[in-house]
């Protein structure tokens, strides 16, 4: 439950208004699958002992859409070409309101809930009498279980247009629901709409906010209204108007849509939807905060001034940041200690403990990583290929930052800092949200690292997202935000790739197997099934399924690696076949990502067998086999479609640093713009750069087009104070020899159309 709408668990009676646009469709006959759907929701409230005083509009619609088909029915086709004179509401209302009721009724009916009608007018409540009288029979009727269902009687109303009419009791129907549930002592009115709430603009307008909370000092002059609703009398304007005077009165609002199923229900449970009015509001909300947008515009802002420096200016911001995380790695282990308690104390999973937990030497491998990146090639403006489209008129293809980049990861806080290590290296704006378990690992991590940060580039570089309840508003700027990247479960990143227009990089589940060929050396195949699992469990990397070929079933093979598995602590859970052979408990599925000291074993028939196990049970992430017969080992290789399939060795090593890339913003499963680890190389995009000598295109008269391939020359690469070790040759009356070379500043230059030399200073070399 949202904490702000922690008091909705003691809401006995509610009040429930439905507008016009939510009683009828866009051709202004009834809607009638919407009210069946309400009329349960209605029913269930009751079922959890909420009492229901229903308000609805519709009655004039409902009347006029009916003597609209009368009157043309009556007409004859002379009729018809004079000008249509629109219908009094007056008659509408009088013709509709017997045909809604008796709707209202029937599908009430249909759940066995009875129902009642009250029809009120603005006069009716200047009289006390009637103010006392209604409460009591409205306290009867909810005694008996009974829906009282009010609309205001604009039949017999003697307002010439009561919507307009700011001088009365009530305005219109949104008005008279907050006047009832002030009457009624309602503990809570909820306004229907055919939008999800109250929007800062027209919420067909991209650029507009879903307000969650509405707090007047904050809100009062960002909201702009569009059009008032399509069939009705007020539209939004008059649901936040009445809104706020039933707030401000004690009674909390919720605007919220009523086209969903169960937006009643989601409601009452304390679900972050649609917008809330409380008198409380300013207590929960700030009067001035970063929004959604304006943490993109910025990343955005800063990444643009990142890239305008130089690569070595660039290099030494990671440098910079590597140093600020050993020099802060007491502040860090501290605030992820007061994680893995809390996570304790919750009941958290072991394995997802493992994952937030910060070890000893973790710190130090982090900022070593980062040293690691620095001293990779530069990625930006490197030049892909070079055209001579025309004599004078170069084309080059060159590699560039993708701009800014949205990342929802799980409780891994060193997660966060590979991730922004990339974000640095490849000049990308970052936007972070990691799993709560992680709050304040995240939060300190995202300082140390900020502040780290150059003023010229500025801390709005990277990004932390703090609620969850954000992400669906970042998802919808798809003008600013360039790529998403969940990493997670398969139901985080469908959920994100169904929520978006933003590209998606799907991180999802690590369903690896490990296959042990008949032609595998055992003592070889026991350690590598052991690493792949045993090594770090919780990775999604780690081997979840062993498939084992049935000629190991009656040697010492697959009792060597199930015996090798046991030793360690891991719990087998056997397929269909593994079972009756090991008396192990059967897997309740094969596809599970077990993330502990678990695994399944199955028997499969050969490598054919295997494959098309992983291909059906897998999640296409990491994929290995043990064999020592080269043919099968290819056959392997080439026909598993995984992003990561090894021969011989540990799917642990799937991973972004193992392969050279320095870190990894995830393992992507996907097959578009980037498989397996996601390095630099996967943040990058390209761009086309053409320098010309005044040519035109004038209808390709003047231009001959010779399209001819460039050698592309390699740009000189500065490393400036790089603090590494390295071994370097050195070249001495032309013999060749090894020297180990500390802080040093270092140069390549060009010295012919093919190699390239260094040029060194403040060198300590000694020959080897």
């Amino acid at each position: 439950m949202d904490p702000s709408r922690a008091f909705l668990k003691d809401v006995k009676r509610v009040v429930v208004k439905v507008g016009t646009a939510v009683v009828t469709r866009p051709d202004g006959k009834l809607a009638l699958g919407r009210l069946g759907s309400i009329c349960e929701q209605v029913k269930a409230l009751l079922e959890d002992c909420i009492e229901v005083i229903f308000v609805t509009s519709g009655a004039v619609g409902v009347g006029r859409q009916k003597l609209r088909h009368q009157r043309l029915m009556n007409s004859s086709f002379l009729d018809l070409q004079k000008p249509q004179i629109e219908l009094d509401g007056k008659p509408c209302a009088a013709v509709g309101q017997s045909g809604l009721m008796a709707l209202y009724d029937s599908l009430f009916s249909q759940l066995d809930v009875a129902s009642s009608q009250l029809l009120v007018t603005d006069n009716d409540f200047k009289d006390p009498d009637f103010r006392r009288q209604l409460c009591e029979t409205v306290n009867s009727l909810l005694g008996l279980r009974v829906i009282p269902i009010f609309n205001e009687n604009d039949a017999i109303s003697t307002r010439k247009a009561p919507y307009k009419d700011s001088t009365g009791i009530f305005w219109d129907n949104d008005s008279l629901a907050a006047l009832l549930a002030l009457e009624l002592k309602a503990d809570l009115l909820i306004l229907l709409s055919d939008v999800e709430g109250l929007y800062t603009g027209p919420p067909s307008d991209p650029r507009s906010k879903l307000i969650h909370t509405y707090l007047k000092e904050k809100h009062d002059d960002m909201v702009t209204f569009g059009e008032k609703s399509r069939v009705g009398r007020g539209g939004m304007t008059a649901k936040v108007y009445a809104a706020w005077n039933a707030a401000s009165a004690g009674i909390p609002v919720i605007i919220s849509s009523g086209y969903t199923a169960d937006s009643l229900q989601k409601v009452i449970r304390g679900d972050h939807v649609g917008t809330l009015f409380h008198k409380d509001a300013h207590l929960w909300v700030p009067v001035k905060e970063t929004s959604a947008r304006q943490m993109a515009i910025a990343a955005r802002d800063a990444s643009r001034r990142l890239q305008a420096l130089s690569s070595s200016v660039r290099q030494k911001i990671l440098l910079d940041v590597a140093d600020a995380l050993e020099k802060h790695q007491d502040l860090i282990l501290v605030e992820n200690e007061i994680d893995k308690r809390l996570a304790l104390q919750s009941g958290t999973a072991k394995a997802l403990i493992d994952r937030l937990s910060l070890k000893p030497g973790k710190i130090a491998h982090l900022a070593e990583s980062l040293r690691r990146l620095a001293l990779m090639k530069e990625p930006i403006g490197e030049v892909i290929n070079k055209t001579e489209v025309a004599e004078g008129l170069i084309l080059e293809k060159t590699t560039s930052s993708l701009g800014v980049i949205l990342v929802v990861f799980e409780s891994r806080p060193d997660a966060l800092v590979q991730i922004a290590s990339l974000a640095i290296r490849s000049g990308n704006g970052l936007l972070l949200k990691g799993g709560k378990e992680a709050t304040h690992s995240n939060a300190i991590l995202h300082k140390v690292i900020t502040e780290a940060l150059p003023k010229k580039v500025g801390g709005d570089l990277i990004g932390l997202v703090t609620s969850r309840d954000e992400i669906p508003d970042l998802l919808k700027l798809a003008d600013v935000i360039d790529l998403v990247i969940p990493r997670g479960s398969n139901r985080l990143v469908s959920e994100i790739k169904e929520s978006t227009k933003i590209p998606v990089l799907g991180h999802a589940d690590g369903v690896c197997h490990v296959y042990v060929d008949k032609a595998a050396d055992i003592e070889k195949a026991s350690r590598i099934v052991l690493d792949s699992k045993v090594d770090y469990p919780a990775a999604c990397n780690a081997m979840e399924t062993l498939l084992v070929h049935k000629d190991l079933v009656h040697g010492e093979g697959l009792q060597k690696l199930t015996f090798a598995l046991q030793s360690a602590g891991v719990i087998l859970y056997g397929g269909a076949k593994v079972a009756e052979v090991l008396k192990t408990p059967k897997a309740a599925q094969f596809h599970h990502e077990y993330s502990s000291l678990a695994c399944t074993v199955e028997i499969v028939d050969d490598v054919h067998a295997a494959i098309e196990h992983i291909h059906e049970h897998g999640s296409g992430h990491t994929d290995c086999i043990v064999t020592e017969d080269q043919e099968t080992a290819n056959l392997f290789l080439n026909h598993v479609d995984s992003a990561a399939v090894f021969h011989n060795a540990s799917t642990r090593f799937c991973d972004g640093a193992r392969f050279g890339l320095g870190a990894e913003v995830g393992i992507s499963t996907s097959r578009i713009h980037a498989r397996g680890p996601v390095g630099v190389e996967g943040l990058l995009t390209t761009r086309w750069l053409l320098r010309g000598t005044g040519q035109v295109v004038d209808g390709d008269r003047g231009v001959l087009y010779l399209h001819k391939d460039l050698p592309v020359e390699s740009e000189p690469f500065v490393r400036n104070s790089v603090n590494a070790i390295m071994d370097v040759p050195i070249i001495t009356n032309g013999e060749v020899s090894q020297a180990s070379v500390h802080n040093v500043s270092l140069t390549k230059i060009p010295i012919s159309n093919n190699t390239n030399g260094c040029v060194f200073s403040n060198v300590v070399a000694s020959p080897t």
